[in-house]
């Protein structure tokens, strides 16, 4: 490895415009960590929180964004176990990913999938992190249950039908546009909903009730999934895009014995993400081996051309996943 390396920095609070190249030191690995020189690393909608400063970093994590990425492992820690220098791998990172090399947990590293170049790798940790930790173990979504997933077309969405219509549950998704809805449509959901053109909770008590519903809108959305839940169903709140602050009559909580809680990934300590790694190994690595599921792709960007990666997010035109290439 070099000293130094290739980055690109926040240089102040802002838009897409205060991404900025710069060089930084290549990180060492800490006890337990590895370094991953990348080729490339996801772009995703906690990575423009933090840009704007409404996300800080934890505090002994890199102040570059980028949470997910894949690549070559160039440098094992002591106490690093299960990752071996050469081995390519994609990755939880706990920020970092913007630049040509990262340190992170050697626990939180997943291996390529067979068949799957590292650019569709680099698209597979974050977010199949966040969707199984909380449709499938916090939300607690079975064969048969009735499935709403919001942002359908997100890189969530698309993961989050895909996964939960390879487990055997009724998919529903909103999107907001028919090419859109197209899209959910062909990854399996049964129904995609316009949110411009219908209500998605009318559809969804048409249906019965969602069971489970994961949410990253917010707003006066969450009075409107109340709403759409069946008895004994779930809320799994995982972002608020149109803010965290609404009212809400818990009177219908009450009567339908509902749940209603939520995570975030980033804070959660290296032993709770190592879990939720080898449950991904176990479950869902096999699929994604098989071909049975992948990551959906949007567009690439270069490394130097991040604040273009957020401007294509930002704009919500994207379906699936944005991508930073960064090396060979």
């Amino acid at each position: 490895m070099t000293e130094m390396m290739r980055a690109v920095e926040i240089t102040e609070p802002g838009g897409p415009e205060v991404l900025k190249p710069t060089e930084r030191p290549v990180p060492q690995p800490d006890h337990g960590q590895v370094v991953i020189k990348l080729a490339y690393a996801g772009v995703n909608r906690p990575d423009a929180l933090q840009r704007a400063g409404s996300y800080a970093p934890p505090p002994d994590a890199s102040d570059l964004p980028g949470l997910e990425g894949a690549g070559e492992v160039v440098a094992v820690g002591a106490g690093a176990e299960g990752v071996a220098v050469g081995d390519k791998v994609c990755a939880l990172l706990p920020g970092g990913g913007y630049a040509e090399y990262v340190a992170t947990a050697a626990a939180h590293c997943l291996p390529v999938p067979k068949g799957m170049s590292l650019k569709d790798a680099a698209c597979l940790p974050e977010t199949f992190f966040t969707v199984w930790s909380n449709v499938f173990t916090r939300g607690g979504l079975k064969a048969g249950e009735r499935f709403l997933v919001h942002g359908g077309s997100s890189g969530i969405g698309t993961t989050a039908i895909q996964l939960a219509n390879a487990f055997g549950a009724r998919v529903f998704a909103t999107a907001g546009s028919e090419e859109k809805c197209a899209a959910c449509r062909k990854l399996g959901a049964e129904r995609a909903i316009n949110y411009k053109d219908e209500d998605f909770s009318d559809v969804l008590k048409q249906e019965g009730g969602a069971d489970l519903i994961l949410d990253m809108v917010g707003g006066d959305y969450i009075p409107r999934n109340i709403k759409a839940l069946a008895e004994d169903g779930r809320l799994v709140q995982i972002a608020f895009l149109q803010g965290p602050v609404v009212e809400v009559n818990f009177a219908m909580m009450m009567v339908k014995r509902l749940t209603i809680t939520g995570s975030t990934l980033r804070p959660q300590s290296v032993l709770a993400k190592a879990r939720i790694a080898q449950d991904l190994r176990e479950a869902v690595w096999p699929l994604l081996d098989a071909g049975r599921i992948a990551p959906v792709m949007d567009s690439e960007f270069d490394l130097d051309d991040a604040a273009k990666a957020h401007a294509r997010m930002e704009s919500s035109g994207h379906i699936g996943k944005i991508v930073l290439k960064i090396g060979g």
